[in-house]
């Protein structure tokens, strides 16, 4: 029998539905109630930190978010780590775990498409991961207003948001990846540790890689200037290498938002400096050109794992 109806018939439906189970699962109550207590730990450190600061910061709400103190590691740092295991914990038996329980072929049996399942999966778990992401946001900021004193200003305020955005966007890289393997593996414990594998190479083992590839791109230098310049193309290969890896592309960017210091992320040359005024902030505009390519970075990799996945799910056999 034909279907009657748009393709995206049953979108809103998934949606919910994905929402609804994500919110209510053990799974997610475990992650949250873990995230807020390290979470609580670090601003906890953060605070105490800065309430001992005398001198004085125009940007002292980000701080909350960058500073650290032994043996806990800062706001930053902890989403930095934590983030890709959410995303995982969503995505890694999306697909598969359907295949699993027979349920695949009786959902699509209804008047639900499968570009409207696969799709309303992932934006059911990235939606999931915001509104936890914006949770602790806004409880790193409340308690900031509350321990602090000090009303955020608006560019602080903006800059907060766009970290926020930028954390979304590193979630979304990892969801889709997550959902990827689950599409590609049958059995949910499979494509889980799969997706840690990819986790910890990123995490631990990428810089490792790219110390020991960057060379290769580089030639013998002859004499002292061509040694100079071999310096700086090997610095330049490192520093592209290790861009590949999503966790170098989101933490460049949050240090870009987080601290306006920050003038570039990539080498400096003296000839650069001529004429800049050190420590001098960056207007928030600035800060958000800088990191631009970073974000789509983060969005086109998101985008291309999810098409996939797509392609993927599409070509599949769902008959139980």
């Amino acid at each position: 029998m034909r279907r009657e109806g748009s393709p995206w018939t049953g979108l809103a439906t998934v949606v919910a539905k994905e929402m609804a189970d994500h919110l209510t699962s053990a799974r997610m109550r475990i992650l949250e109630a873990l995230i807020v207590l390290i979470a609580a730990g670090t601003l906890y450190t953060s605070i105490g930190t800065l309430r001992r600061t005398t001198v004085e910061d125009p940007f002292l709400f980000l701080r909350l978010f960058t500073i650290a103190d032994a043996p806990l590691p800062s706001f930053l740092s902890f989403l930095g780590f934590f983030v890709p295991l959410m995303a995982i914990a969503l995505g890694f038996d999306s697909i598969n775990g359907e295949y699993a329980r027979r349920t695949l072929s009786r959902v699509l049996a209804q008047p639900i498409y499968r570009d409207a399942l696969i799709l309303g999966k992932f934006l059911a778990s990235l939606a999931t991961l915001a509104l936890t992401l914006a949770a602790l946001w806004l409880i790193v900021t409340g308690a900031g207003l509350l321990f602090l004193g000090v009303p955020p200003s608006g560019e602080e305020v903006l800059r907060g948001i766009g970290f926020l955005v930028v954390t979304i966007a590193y979630a979304g890289v990892w969801l889709a990846l997550a959902m990827l393997l689950s599409t590609v593996f049958r059995q949910a414990a499979t494509a889980a540790l799969a997706a840690l594998a990819v986790w910890l190479l990123f995490s631990i083992f990428w810089p490792i890689i790219v110390d020991f590839l960057a060379p290769l791109f580089v030639g013998q230098p002859a004499d002292f200037m061509a040694a100079l310049q071999a310096a700086a193309d090997r610095a330049q290969a490192q520093l592209a290498l290790s861009r590949i890896s999503p966790n170098t592309l989101y933490g460049e960017a949050t240090l870009a938002l987080l601290n306006p210091e920050t003038r570039t992320l990539g080498l400096v040359f003296f000839g650069q400096l001529q004429n800049a005024i050190v420590g001098a902030p960056l207007p928030l505009g600035q800060s958000l050109l800088l990191i631009w390519p970073h974000v789509t970075g983060l969005a086109a990799a998101a985008i291309l794992l999810f098409t996939l996945t797509y392609v993927l799910f599409q070509r599949q056999e769902v008959r139980a």
